[in-house]
């Protein structure tokens, strides 16, 4: 049975507080009334997260957590108190994040970067804002042109940074976002490359040309279809009207529409383009 993380278990017995849960070893948890669902019988499997309660006794859930042991997640801050930081994290009982794991100092309602782990002397599952103790920056298992899990979590002058793949650190520079992101989303992208020092520079758009063109293509068609086979912009457009109504620079956008004028999708009218 995994401390901290989504379990596949079997109901082994019920009692007056709630089902026992057993996994392949023999291991039990209970899982309380209060997560039991009307279905629920023994011998059925059923997919849980086990944790510990107040009392730091174990104790199954069938409530999803925003993240597991061993990820980053971007949580809000709910209360600070003596010990430490208790983090909003989707279950009942708050994530704490001690003082000792606090680089700068937190102010409640606003959310933070976080990583849950199991304190090896405690045993509790808790939670540091210490990222880069919990990042790789050598051996970097990615390479130009993959596609990559991001979790944004900042906003700088260059752009937005990112935990890449749960495991590495990376920018999308501000010249690269043409759609809204914010802190807290999570998205796919594209490694756009690999620097020294564990540094990645991240992009929204699949690379290449011939890649980034078709993309570019359909978003403009999709929004053509949607209109009745026209659409009010051109390339006199403003950067910003073509950033609001597709999310992409105007120099992608005067790009896609000279592609599907020479496919002879489209053609070129005074204030709008129409599907031909």
């Amino acid at each position: 049975m995994e401390l901290g993380k989504t379990n596949i278990l079997t109901i082994v017995r019920r009692t007056d507080h709630g089902f026992y849960l057993e996994d392949k070893d023999g291991n039990e948890v209970l899982l309380p009334n209060s997560y039991i669902e009307a279905d629920m019988e023994i011998d059925d499997v059923v997919e849980v997260f086990v944790y510990r309660d107040s009392e730091q006794r174990l104790i199954a859930t069938t409530l999803k957590p925003y993240a597991e042991v061993g990820e980053f997640a971007f949580l809000k801050l709910k209360q600070l108190d003596k010990v430490g930081a208790f983090m909003d994290w989707g279950l009942q009982k708050d994530l704490l994040v001690p003082y000792a794991e606090q680089p700068f100092e937190m102010e409640e309602g606003n959310s933070y970067l976080i990583f849950i782990f199991e304190d090896e002397e405690t045993h509790r599952i808790i939670g540091s804002a210490k990222e880069n103790d919990f990042l790789f920056f050598d051996e970097i298992d990615v390479r130009e042109g993959d596609q990559v899990d991001l979790l944004l979590f900042k906003q700088s002058e260059l752009g937005m940074n990112a935990i890449v793949n749960n495991l590495y650190k990376g920018l999308i520079f501000n010249s690269d976002i043409h759609q809204e992101i914010k802190p807290g989303d999570r998205i796919k992208g594209y490694v756009k490359k690999v620097r020294k020092h564990g540094k990645i520079d991240l992009t929204l758009a699949k690379p290449g040309y011939k890649n980034s063109i078709d993309e570019i293509a359909d978003a403009i068609m999709h929004l053509v279809d949607e209109n009745n086979g026209k659409l009010y912009l051109t390339d006199k457009s403003s950067p910003e009207e073509i950033n609001n109504k597709l999310g992409i620079s105007k120099k992608a956008f005067k790009r896609g529409l000279g592609y599907l004028y020479k496919s002879g999708k489209l053609t070129f009218q005074k204030d709008h383009v129409a599907k031909k």
